[in-house]
């Protein structure tokens, strides 16, 4: 895991960078780094097996992890961007796949860049003077600008030329001619990306929620190493219904549970802090943080890094009850994409920041390219399918019947934080005086974001006491029909 910093420019000073690092100190455990390189000063805290690359330039930072096939064991991610970058230009980009941002710093320019999924976050500050700050995280730059910009997935910023879209090349998998074949490619490839997943990080343990999702990935994990452990959270008073389904695929494996049960005060306690990490206001994004708070807390005692669920609601029909009033595929189609686009804002961010937030790599095998590039191609009929019922995620679920209890293949999707028991709870935690009456006193931000609710208004108020308006910007909602 790491926190990137750069300061570049005229004004660029080792000791804002140092500053910057220690504002985002919390995703990684190993001792952080800092280097001058042409026009200023980069760093990041927590390697995860890189380092600055190269002894002169281009230097590379990153986060993340790369899934080039081509890519030798014995190289690391950052050399290997470097070699690209030398050979290769800008051009490189398009070429590189995985979950990662990067900073490449050449004599003359300073390049930011984001992959196509943006599961890794990047926020950026420029100024008129050719000044550029950037890190992982916004409160990092909160030492030099009250205003940021976050860098969008599939793009990359120039010191020289500013922003730009990049393409990806093609991603490659089997073709298939009929269901039974699509179901085969399915597993196939999933299988591939926790293999690659594991290849890339010493993996100790699954975020096992209880759900479809997790429970694959649990059972895939477990196949290559037995030893693999399972977290899970609950709230403690009412458990939410996930909690039996993780006991049930935790000893259907024979696997090593952990189970976190979150009291009211842990719920009331994380709150504020919740708002720092994720740099958002966002009710929903808030909610859905505490339990992979919770869950990353727990494993953090045990492992460094964990195999994750998240991705498969959005490439696999999950939110079918969103698609079920339109009827036209092509439609269909695209806002199943459009799923997959909006995700880097609401559920990946509260991954990324809930797991990074106690020091935890994490590693999504459903947004390995091969499997995002293959889910866009399943027609909406398999992924949602009409039975007595419409089955969300039915593909997903016939690949992988023989390796899960029929009692977590047949599962209806539950929203996460419904599943862990929070939900309801957060609505305890919120002052008696933030209701109804004030939301309409004050039912926008200061930008003119609409507020939702009266909790939502006092997220937003514990917001504006750790960061300037002009970061209200990184408040995102989550919706595809746009």
């Amino acid at each position: 895991m790491s926190g990137l910093v750069g300061s570049i420019g005229s004004n660029a000073d080792l000791r804002i960078a140092k500053k910057m690092i220690n504002e985002i100190e919390h995703r990684g455990t190993k001792e952080s780094k800092t280097r001058e390189v042409p026009d200023g000063f980069i760093g990041f805290t927590g390697s995860n097996g890189n380092d600055i690359s190269g002894l002169k330039a281009p230097f590379v930072i990153m986060d993340g992890f790369l899934v080039n096939g081509g890519k030798k064991k014995e190289i690391s991610d950052t050399d290997y961007i470097r070699q690209k970058y030398l050979s290769e230009g800008k051009d490189a980009l398009k070429h590189l796949s995985g979950s990662y941002a990067c900073a490449i710093i050449d004599e003359n320019e300073c390049i930011i860049a984001r992959d196509h999924i943006g599961s890794r976050p990047v926020i950026y500050h420029d100024t008129d003077q050719g000044d550029l700050y950037f890190a992982s995280e916004a409160k990092a730059l909160k030492c030099v600008t009250d205003k940021v910009k976050e860098l969008p997935p599939g793009h990359y910023y120039s010191s020289n030329d500013g922003l730009h879209e990049y393409s990806q090349d093609a991603v490659s998998f089997p073709k298939w001619t009929n269901t039974e074949e699509a179901i085969k490619t399915v597993r196939e490839l999933l299988i591939k990306a926790v293999e690659q997943s594991v290849a890339n990080g010493d993996i100790g343990g699954v975020a096992l929620s209880g759900g479809l999702d997790s429970s694959i990935i649990l059972a895939i994990a477990n196949k290559l190493d037995k030893n693999i452990k399972a977290f899970t959270s609950t709230f403690d008073d009412v458990p939410g219904e996930d909690l039996e389904y993780a006991k049930l695929m935790a000893d259907y494996l024979g696997v090593e549970h952990h189970i976190y049960r979150i009291t009211k005060d842990d719920i009331k306690n994380v709150i504020p802090d919740a708002l720092w990490y994720l740099e958002s206001f966002d009710e929903d994004c808030i909610t859905g943080f505490i339990a992979n708070y919770y869950t990353s807390k727990l494993a953090s005692e045990h492992i460094d890094s964990v195999l994750v669920g998240e991705g498969a609601d959005e490439l696999f029909g999950g939110y079918f009850r969103e698609l079920e009033d339109i009827s036209d595929p092509e439609e269909q189609k695209r806002i199943g994409k459009k799923l997959v686009d909006v995700a880097y804002n609401t559920a990946l961010r509260r991954l990324d920041r809930g797991w990074m937030a106690n020091s935890v790599e994490y590693y999504p095998p459903f947004l390995h390219p091969a499997v995002v590039a293959m889910s866009h191609e399943i027609p909406m009929d398999l992924k949602v399918h009409q039975e007595e019922r419409a089955v969300e995620k039915w593909i997903l679920r016939e690949a992988f019947r023989d390796m899960l209890p029929q009692e977590i293949a047949d599962r209806p999707k539950l929203r996460f934080s419904r599943g862990v028991g929070v939900d309801d709870q957060v609505e305890t935690c919120i002052p008696a005086s933030m209701d109804e009456n004030e939301l309409k006193k004050h039912p926008k931000s200061f930008n003119g974001i609409s507020l939702q609710s009266p909790k939502e208004l006092h997220f937003y108020n514990l917001f504006k006491e750790k960061f300037p308006v002009g970061y209200e910007n990184l408040t995102a909602r989550w919706d595809p029909f746009k």
